[in-house]
């Protein structure tokens, strides 16, 4: 979870005149706004020939500072995108994979550009996307480093559509447009087993099936993510009424700070009223990204000017859990506690909340899940552990972790009471 700083995105890396691309790019990981970070990068960034990867340069760096700064990334790859010339595709794939031409506009992209979008069924294409993803996930499935992996969807930046182009797509039909994504879906699911997806909630504009990709994604219990706060309806029912287990990420650009930007009404500026409205769906993520022209100077100029709603976001944000009451009790002679555990986030744990309850010594007494999901934002939630006899209670140590997909991580309890240094609270008697 947490305020996610971007590092790139359809446009580049961020970069400040004459300023080398590290040193850019430091300033954003290390900007202490953020809690994770973002890049989206193009196929071709990463691959330039068949069988291996290429990673581009901000590629690279991002994850040497990030692993400097311990903080975690997360990613996509655009198999489409108005912003580059001449294609989100290696150059190697450009003369194999047939294009369907859209025409130019003057809403998105390149001023001038002539849209094309590949083939997304054509065998080639497949072939190459599969190889692609495989690479990618031997690599980074699991890795310490990778907080999610976006979904490869359809059409611009891989949002699922390519507005303004009503009634129009590279597929025969709906069937085959469907059939489609749920196979690249499914080929994704398969390689990365063990890190979350993010779908994007983008209603089916072009009619290729994204519902049926948001269905999937809940149902194998990866995340939703939206592209914007404002537009669509549809995409704030779906990241509202989410199973608490899944996570959702809210994507919006941000003002710079400069007073064109601010765009403010009776008071309050449209970043802002952004926030709020993101903190109003529960997210676990919100991106601080300057859309088209990151740097960290501008969330900065932004921040030191209006601070209020995006600590207030930074304090709520995801989950946050802390044990309320602690209640003491024996049965057969075992003493017992039980948790009465709270959330005091906007959202629901995206995963399972796994309790250990460890002697002083370090001798593990008992061990247990929540149901995925719990504690909901504003609920408690109970768990009960019996403890082996002779147990005494008092410097018994309790840790917390997610455990998503399969993978455990630490979890901080967000309490009053001080925590050891390896994030244990100690249980005491205070009444």
């Amino acid at each position: 979870m947490g305020m996610t700083t971007y590092l790139c995105d359809e446009l580049g890396p961020g970069r400040k005149e004459n300023e080398s691309l590290e040193k850019s790019l430091e300033k954003l990981v290390r900007l202490s706004l953020g809690d994770v970070l973002y890049m989206r990068v193009d196929w071709r960034d990463i691959q330039s020939k068949p069988g291996r990867l290429d990673f581009c340069d901000h590629w690279k760096i991002a994850f040497d500072l990030a692993k400097q700064y311990n903080k975690r990334i997360g990613l996509r790859v655009q198999l489409m995108s108005p912003e580059i010339e001449p294609q989100s595709m290696p150059d190697f794939l450009l003369n194999k994979v047939p294009l369907y031409k859209f025409g130019t506009t003057n809403e998105i992209g390149l001023p001038g550009k002539v849209q094309f979008a590949p083939q997304y069924d054509h065998p080639v294409f497949m072939s190459a996307l599969k190889e692609m993803d495989g690479l990618l996930s031997a690599q980074y499935n699991g890795h310490p480093q990778v907080e999610f992996v976006d979904t490869y969807m359809y059409g611009f930046w891989g949002e699922g559509h390519t507005w303004p182009f009503p009634d129009k797509n590279p597929f025969p039909d709906y069937a085959t447009a469907e059939r489609t994504f749920v196979d690249i879906f499914e080929m994704q699911a398969a390689h990365w087993k063990n890190t979350p997806l993010l779908t994007n909630t983008q209603p089916d504009y072009s009619n290729v099936g994204n519902s049926e990709i948001v269905d999937r994604t809940i149902r194998s219990h990866n995340w939703l993510r939206t592209d914007t706060i404002f537009i669509e309806n549809m995409q704030i029912e779906s990241l509202s009424n989410r199973p608490a287990w899944v996570g959702a990420f809210v994507e919006n650009g941000l003002s710079d700070g400069t007073p064109d930007s601010l765009k403010i009404s009776e008071g309050v500026t449209r970043t802002d009223n952004i926030i709020a409205h993101a903190k109003d769906v529960g997210p676990n993520y919100f991106s601080l990204w300057n859309w088209h022209r990151i740097q960290a100077e501008r969330l900065q100029h932004y921040y030191e000017q209006y601070p209020d709603a995006i600590d207030d976001l930074a304090l709520s944000i995801g989950y946050r859990i802390r044990p309320s009451w602690i209640w003491s009790f024996e049965k057969d002679g075992h003493p017992g506690l039980v948790l009465g555990l709270v959330n005091d986030g906007v959202a629901g744990v995206p995963g399972a909340l796994r309790i250990s309850i460890v002697s002083s010594t370090g001798q593990k007494l008992a061990e247990g899940s929540l149901d995925p999901g719990y504690p909901l934002p504003g609920k408690v939630r109970q768990a009960m552990f019996l403890l082996p006899k002779g147990t005494n209670l008092e410097g018994v140590k309790m840790y917390a972790a997610i455990e998503v997909k399969g993978l455990r991580y630490s979890v901080k309890w967000a309490c009053q009471q001080k925590t050891e240094e390896d994030g244990a609270l100690v249980v005491r008697r205070n009444i």
